[in-house]
């Protein structure tokens, strides 16, 4: 048997392609937005080209004779072991992206498959229990909620990834949420309900769907909080483990700014204050474009 499909559900469609469609229009035309993205890409490059093993391979390593200066062939100088800081610089922007997205990409996904079921079962028990337990995670002050997480995971590679995705769903589910239940009330998905559409299709196809917008402005908001989280976190001892990151250099260069030496403090907080101040502004951007009552 065939399912049917709503007619409205079609003008639902065109209507989500058509708010794409502007946005992006919209977007290129703006060009603090296009120069955000350009910066957040060339870090992006950046973050590639030490994933496949082109650069920064060699953070770890003792090139030099103990601390100096930059020079011709230390650009950033070195670090009071001999580590050259260009390469440590270079592999911390691999470990910010990768922190990012991971965390971004799965505190999205749990966010809005949960939100859109509460969203629709909203006043039923299942909506009364996820929101009972997203209350109990929010009532935990944040830091000390990951940094609990990644002690009690500290063998795990992975704590910092999973500590921070069970601290930042949360905020997704709620919008998500709220989205979600005017959205059921709205023509197109009554029109689906009463024509026997099963709800799983609702929800997935008809329901989820109409919020994409408002998960790609959360994600780029959560890749941005995630890497700050990184940093904090790395800073404290209880980040990455076995690599390198921008905070741990923060950490580093925390005993070396007294003595007068500032190459691993700058090289740290200069792309990481970069990195994030473009993708705050992209965010902006993205979130303008994509605002259905700018669009118009």
């Amino acid at each position: 048997m065939t399912d049917v499909i709503s007619p409205l559900s079609g003008v639902a469609e065109m209507k989500r392609e058509s708010l794409w469609s502007k946005a992006f229009v919209k977007f290129r035309q703006d060009k603090i937005g296009m120069i955000s993205l350009a910066v957040v890409c060339f870090f992006l490059v950046i973050a590639g080209l030490v994933w496949a093993g082109i650069i920064g391979q060699h953070w770890d390593e003792l090139l030099a004779n103990g601390q100096m200066g930059p020079n011709s062939q230390y650009w950033f100088g070195t670090t009071i072991n001999g580590q050259d800081i260009l390469q440590r610089t270079l592999f911390s922007t691999k470990t910010a992206f990768q922190v990012g997205l991971v965390v971004a990409f799965f505190s999205i996904l749990f966010g809005g498959l949960f939100g859109a079921l509460i969203g629709y079962y909203s006043n039923s028990w299942f909506d009364e229990f996820i929101l009972w337990i997203m209350n109990s995670i929010d009532c935990i002050p944040y830091f000390l909620l990951v940094a609990a997480i990644s002690v009690a995971l500290q063998d795990n590679p992975y704590a910092m990834h999973i500590a921070m995705i069970i601290a930042f769903w949360t905020s997704t589910a709620r919008v998500i949420r709220g989205e979600v239940i005017k959205l059921k009330s709205m023509e197109f998905t009554e029109a689906a309900y009463s024509l026997g559409v099963p709800t799983y299709r609702i929800i997935f196809k008809h329901l989820l769907p109409n919020t994409l917008h408002i998960l790609l402005v959360d994600m780029t908001l959560l890749f941005i909080t995630a890497i700050k989280s990184e940093v904090v976190l790395s800073f404290l001892g209880i980040g990455v483990k076995n690599s390198i990151s921008w905070g741990v250099m923060i950490a580093e260069a925390s005993t070396e700014v007294s003595a007068g030496h500032f190459c691993n403090f700058f090289a740290a907080s200069v792309p990481l204050f970069v990195l994030v101040l473009a993708f705050n502004m992209f965010s902006d951007s993205l979130q303008d474009a994509l605002d259905p009552r700018k669009v118009s």
